[in-house]
């Protein structure tokens, strides 16, 4: 799909006509179909059975049919599964439908099937072999990065299949896994077992973590934010906001560490998360304080990503004018790593509340990763003037596919892509900032010098003038 500025208006009409906004009904009536029944998403592997009050799926492959997540149902068209919310439209004919999740983007779409596969009637077997078999074609069937990644994935299978045999144990099993994926480098691949988890990211970079984002928390507030005239932290502290002295501080300052965790709850649901987001934002952008600011510098240097929905909700606050942010698309053929969905534009649609819609600079590092990403990606097409400054991002956006296998072991992996209006991704290789400087180095933290949020100050205040 190719979206340019001219056709964004056209492209917005045909997404929220298109019977995505308007819920159908889901409960059997009069001469209405309903939800009730078997599916097979388009891509991600899944089927699905809606009935008796739950919508739950099924992990498949050519080999495999493994139990998924429960939702249950709470109102019309609607499930809810730990803390998300899952609603559920059907088409016209009654053979369709998609699915939306309240913390994601898009739609997924269902086609209606006569019943589950064969194979998830009976539980597979718990074998080391039969975990191998599940977890390689999982890859195979889904990922959608081996050619750009340099990665063979039938002569990976081809050297370690070998190595597993019926007294193959935990430990081994895992270390197998994980050396089978980490030349991919992909921070959106994981194994798991238990609390046990391996991944690894783009080599250079360095991953998000509690102690870097307090170490460089510290850092800005003794060196960046020393003078300012407001400065307050929100969101159980994973957004920070600050007036910068000078003008009258007339310069702004936002830094997100993640897109979720807003609250000190461990499981706090997305709506409550997401109220606590507006909370921030209704504080922080005051129509006296978007009136006065000539400049906006967001910082998601580091940022461990979270809810591409919040990201767009705060996208949202920084616009007049309805744009694309994206367009998303999935791997839909198991044999064909090229095939996918058709893309779906997603749309930021300005907020009921005051917005700033002023020039922004946006600081990003390779420790930006996920929905940290996604927010920069839907900056990239915002009206008005928007610069991105520091290094390119860790390069890593779609939502992550859970793999239960049979052992109970699980593996994490992509299977999205996020598209500019040219139809290009950055999995891989990241963001690219249109001026780069270094970004939390040693040297930096020796120095005492934060090249990034200086250059930003600079040209928001050359902008100023």
């Amino acid at each position: 799909m190719r979206i340019t500025t001219a056709s964004t208006a056209a492209a917005l009409t045909l997404l929220l006509t298109a019977g995505l906004a308007a819920p159908a009904a889901a409960s059997r009536g009069p001469g209405r179909p309903s939800v009730d029944g078997f599916w097979r998403m388009d891509g991600y592997g899944t089927v699905v059975a809606v009935g008796h009050g739950t919508y739950q799926e099924y992990q498949t492959t050519a080999v495999s049919c493994v139990k998924g997540d429960t939702a249950r149902r709470t109102g019309p068209g609607t499930y809810t599964v730990g803390g998300d919310v899952l609603t559920v439209r059907l088409g016209g004919d009654g053979n369709r439908a998609s699915v939306a999740t309240a913390s994601s983007a898009g739609h997924k779409q269902l086609h209606r099937i006569s019943s589950l596969p064969a194979g998830c009637a009976r539980q597979p077997p718990k074998d080391p072999l039969t975990s191998f078999d599940v977890f390689w074609r999982s890859f195979e069937e889904n990922y959608p990065f081996f050619a750009a990644k340099g990665v063979d994935w039938r002569a990976v299978r081809a050297e370690y299949r070998p190595q597993v045999h019926a007294d193959t144990t935990r430990a081994e099993l895992f270390d197998i896994f994980s050396r089978m994926v980490r030349p991919l480098h992909d921070a959106h691949v994981a194994v798991q077992d238990g609390d046990q988890v391996f991944a690894v990211g783009r080599p250079g970079t360095e991953p998000p973590s509690p102690e870097l984002d307090a170490r460089t928390k510290e850092f800005i507030e003794r060196h960046d934010l020393a003078g300012a005239t407001y400065h307050r932290d929100f969101a159980n502290a994973r957004i920070t906001y600050a007036d910068l002295r000078g003008d009258g501080g007339h310069l702004g300052y936002l830094r997100i560490s993640g897109f979720g965790g807003y609250l000190p709850q461990e499981h706090a649901s997305y709506a409550s998360q997401l109220a606590e987001l507006d909370r921030a934002l209704n504080t922080i952008l005051t129509s006296e304080r978007v009136s006065r600011l000539h400049g906006l510098i967001i910082d998601v240097r580091i940022n461990g990503g979270g809810s591409d929905a919040m990201g767009l909700h705060i996208a949202s606050r920084l616009t007049d004018t309805p744009y694309i942010a994206y367009a998303k698309r999935a791997r839909d053929d198991p044999k064909n790593p090229a095939h996918h969905t058709r893309p779906e534009p997603v749309p930021v649609l300005p907020a009921h509340a005051p917005r700033y819609t002023g020039p922004i600079a946006v600081l990003t590092g390779g420790s930006t990763v996920s929905a940290g990403e996604t927010f920069t990606q839907a900056l990239m097409n915002r009206p008005g003037e928007t610069l991105r400054i520091g290094q390119p991002t860790q390069g890593v956006f779609s939502d992550t596919l859970t793999r239960r296998l049979p052992n109970g072991m699980a593996a994490w992996l992509p299977n999205e892509e996020f598209l500019t209006h040219s139809g290009h991704t950055f999995d891989g290789t990241g963001i690219p900032p249109r001026v780069r400087v270094p970004v939390f180095t040693e040297e930096e933290f020796a120095a005492g010098r934060d090249s990034g949020f200086r250059r930003a100050v600079g040209v928001l205040g050359d902008h100023r003038a």
